[in-house]
This record gives structure tokens, sequence and C-alpha cells, in this order.
């Protein structure tokens, strides 16, 4: 079977990788820690801004605004990475992800904002009670200044895409990723 070539060009992507068989790739917090370290060092690496990101059991989110270094290497260098750390620590063997990672180019803003408010409310729509901010492996709690990040996010960025003063901005974000969801988005799905 052949792939379509990434689509490396500068700009956002939404990206999501799943475990092979749907099968978990986080046990614990400590996998989850490891993730966001190697996420950091590869984002640091190669360019990447993080706008938002949920770790979920079986599949990960992330929403990146990638320079002219793309994206592909970067994602190669982060899934092997943490695949070879998981099976070395939990002593198992062979894949730890299915397919490639998927990847969407976001192609303007209101795409992007939608997008980033699908992935922080992704436990909702798993089925996990309580607000969004008590989810801790998504980037929301640390977007709204109610945590520190785990990872090294563009949360300035992102906000003023609301507003230029940081409460008013605040305040906003979260009415947006409290309300109803753009009609007509489509679950990702990989290919």
């Amino acid at each position: 079977m052949t792939y379509r070539p990434r689509d490396n060009r500068p700009g956002f992507h939404h990206v999501v990788t799943r475990g092979n068989n749907k099968q978990r790739i986080f046990f614990n917090d400590t996998d989850r820690r490891e993730f966001i370290r190697i996420l950091t060092h590869v984002a640091n690496r190669h360019g990447w801004n993080i706008y938002a990101y949920c770790l979920m059991r079986n599949h990960y989110h992330l929403v990146l605004n990638v320079d002219d270094r793309g994206l592909s290497r970067g994602m190669c260098e982060l899934n092997s990475a943490y695949a070879l750390n998981f099976n070395r620590s939990h002593e198992r063997i062979n894949h730890l992800f299915g397919k490639r990672y998927w990847s969407e180019y976001l192609v303007d803003d209101r795409r992007l904002l939608n997008v980033v408010r699908y992935v922080v409310r992704n436990p909702r729509r798993a089925g996990r009670s309580g607000s969004l901010e008590s989810y801790a492996w998504s980037s929301y709690a640390a977007t709204i200044g109610v945590a520190l990040s785990f990872a090294q996010l563009a949360t300035g960025e992102l906000l003023t895409m609301f507003d230029g003063r940081r409460d008013r901005a605040i305040a906003r974000f979260v009415e947006f990723c409290d309300g109803d969801a753009e009609s007509g988005h489509a679950r990702w799905q990989p290919p």
C-alpha cells in the first residue's frame, strides 16, 4: 500500500496518533510525563509551537504550528522515541502505535480554533465527567491559567486570538470551549 506524502508546509496542523489495535499507549502518569518530555524536546528541535494537546488512554491529539522544518521528521522522532521508552519501561515488544499518525492542515483561524476546542473537549466526549480543567492531561487548564502546563505551550499566541487583554481572552476562551462545537465538524478518522 502506498501512502500519500505528508503535508509538511508551515502552518497549523492537527495531529493524532492511536495505539495499535486501539490499545493503551499510556498506562500511568509516568508514561504521560515521559511523552510530554519527549514532545517538548522534539518541539524545540523542530520549531513547533504547541497550541493544544490532549493525552487519552489509547491516543493523543496535538495542535501544532510548524515552521519550514515541517512535521514528518519530528513526528517520526516523537513516536519512535516514546514507543522505545514505553516498551522498555513496560517490558514489552512490537508496535505501540497503529497506522501512521493522522494529520490535517488547518487552513484558517476559524478551523484552528474549532480544532483546539475539539481537542480540549476530548475527555468530555469520551465520557469523563467534571469540568474541562479537571482533566490534567489536556492543555485546557494551563491555557486558562489554573494549572501549570506539562508542555511548553503557545498560550499567549492562542489567547490573543480571543482578545488583546489576557483576562478577557481567557473568559472568551472558556465560553468558546464550553459552547456548542461548530456544526459539521467531523471526528478525526485515520486514513
